[in-house]
């Protein structure tokens, strides 16, 4: 079996081809993009490779068109935990770190771990990724024109700036309601889309931006269980011990996508009073003197699960079954 290990970077991907069988390696830099996956697949086919398993570790979006290309291609792949990696490394004494070091870890831990296989997402569900994307940025540049604008009240500005502002507010406003009107469409022309966005909004302090969001991401990433969905947001608390003279109070781990965190912040603390689930946790928890930061870190937490609740069991929010936090 060949495990072929790939660092990515904005630009390249460096890559170590290992057999398991050997031990042997073979390494290859290609470019990140279309031209570079191709040459890198012909690589492969030179090398009478018959069984691939491709390991990588999500950078960001740099990973992502290198991943569907090789799964396209019917490549088995799978993504790693960069800590999993990272602890990986040291067990094997990998002081090292350059790309080519780096890919020869990912190779290995494909030998000898077996993770799993990464589902990739539908184009349904990458679209709609792309346009929340872009719907973001869109909505980013009207709030800092808005700002300008009215920072602009108070002090001398020439006609001409105050023009060009107001006119890329009217732009900005006019695209971001087109965009709106996009996703929207694409929502309703997708049967399983429709339907997760549809169940999700059925929870109390869950809005359309939080559903459309948590639609995107749960049609795009397979999680087996609500804690899995949780950690991967972040929102799990992490212990700060060590020995007996380092014991702080636990913190969310915020390992996840940052905007999806911020995004649950405020729909969470309206479900401390309109969501009888969260609003049960959120009392006992002060209840027991925790602080209110942390009780509405596990009101985030309970609204990700409740999140994955619906989805996976393709049943709406219903108040009357009460389970533990």
């Amino acid at each position: 079996m060949f495990y072929l290990g790939i660092d990515v970077s904005k630009a390249k991907l460096d890559c170590a081809l290992f057999d398991s069988s050997t031990s042997k390696q073979k390494c290859k830099v290609v470019s990140n993009d279309p031209d570079g996956f191709a040459k890198l697949l012909d690589w492969l086919a030179k090398q009478k490779v018959e069984a691939v398993h491709v390991i990588m570790e999500p950078t960001g979006v740099y990973h992502e068109p290198a991943a569907l290309a090789l799964t396209d291609a019917g490549i088995r792949l799978s993504l790693v935990n960069p800590a999993q990696l990272r602890n990986f490394a040291k067990g094997l004494g990998v002081k090292t770190k350059t790309d080519k070091a780096d890919s020869s870890v990912l190779a290995r831990f494909g030998a000898t771990q077996n993770p799993e296989l990464w589902q990739p997402p539908s184009i349904a569900a990458r679209t709609l990724k792309a346009l929340l994307a872009r719907r973001d940025v869109l909505a980013e540049h009207l709030q800092r024109e808005h700002n300008r604008r009215e920072m602009i009240q108070f002090s001398e500005v020439p006609a001409p700036v105050q023009q060009s502002i107001a006119a890329s507010i009217e732009f900005l406003t006019g695209e971001l309601a087109r965009l709106d009107q996009q996703i929207q469409s694409h929502i309703d022309d997708d049967p399983d889309l429709r339907g997760k966005k549809d169940l999700l909004e059925t929870i109390p302090g869950v809005g359309p931006r939080v559903a459309l969001n948590m639609t995107a991401l749960l049609a795009a990433r397979h999680f087996e269980r609500a804690e899995q969905l949780a950690a991967y947001l972040g929102l799990v608390p992490v212990q700060w011990e060590s020995g007996t003279s380092v014991s702080a109070r636990p913190r969310m781990s915020k390992a996840g996508p940052s905007h999806l965190r911020k995004l649950l912040y405020m729909p969470a603390v309206v479900a401390i009073r309109a969501n009888p689930h969260i609003k049960a946790l959120y009392e006992r928890l002060l209840i027991r003197g925790k602080p209110k930061m942390a009780a509405i870190g596990a009101a985030m937490r309970k609204l990700a699960h409740l999140c994955f609740g619906v989805v996976h069991t393709g049943k709406p929010y219903d108040a009357k079954l009460m389970h533990p936090a």
